[in-house]
């Protein structure tokens, strides 16, 4: 049996070919039915397995924490990527952006510069790129604050970095159980506990009822 039949894929299906040198930032946007969330490092494509509950949830639970702190000047995205550099382009699990950031719906990418907060929640076949490559690639691109989530028993760990502008390093600033209580990039208290709950859903607007 082929590889292509292995993956439901029919017999004639070409996986994509790199070229000399490896595939740029620009050939996501080009190639066909690339998986959703691929990634570009080092000029490679890199697919991802089918996500867990704890990792969806755990976006969830930091997406909506995050826009419900973030300062207007600030904008959340979830799962979006960003361009580091022309063999490099990645895509972080929760982002906090400069407001400015958004050019227009048909946006692919974000660039560095503009990412105040990179967040990658760890999976089972991303151990070494979010404890490694990732946090080495954001940091030479500059940007300033990354998180790290792991799992443990069941509830979300986050360890905490920011970036030392002499050494393009990034510094350890805290682990962080049940609570995540920070002042950069803006105020922040989290209840990592939370993680199984459902968010709570906001009333009608006065004058309505739920069946309008």
């Amino acid at each position: 049996m082929s590889a292509a039949r292995d993956y439901g894929l029919d017999e004639d299906y070409e996986w994509p070919r790199p070229p000399v040198g490896g595939w740029t930032a620009d050939d996501l946007d080009r190639l066909p039915n690339l998986p959703p969330h691929t990634e570009l490092i080092d000029g490679s494509l890199v697919f991802v397995s089918p996500q867990t509950s704890f990792h969806m949830r755990t976006i969830r639970l930091l997406d909506i924490a995050l826009l419900d702190r973030a300062p207007d000047e600030f904008e959340v995205y979830r799962e979006f990527t960003v361009t580091l550099d022309r063999r490099n382009r990645l895509e972080p699990d929760v982002l906090v952006v400069r407001a400015g950031a958004d050019t227009g719906p048909r946006d692919t990418r974000l660039l560095p510069k503009d990412v105040i907060l990179a967040v990658e929640v760890v999976s089972e076949d991303s151990v070494e790129r979010d404890r490694e490559a990732k946090p080495r690639k954001y940091a030479a691109a500059g940007i300033r604050h990354f998180w790290r989530v792991e799992q443990n028993n069941g509830l979300p760990v986050v360890y905490v970095y920011e970036l030392d502008p002499q050494t393009q390093a990034y510094v350890p600033t805290g682990i962080h159980h049940d609570k995540l209580r920070l002042t950069v990039p803006f105020p922040i208290d989290i209840d990592l506990t939370a993680i199984n709950r459902r968010p709570p859903v906001a009333p009608p607007p006065e004058g309505t009822t739920s069946a309008e």
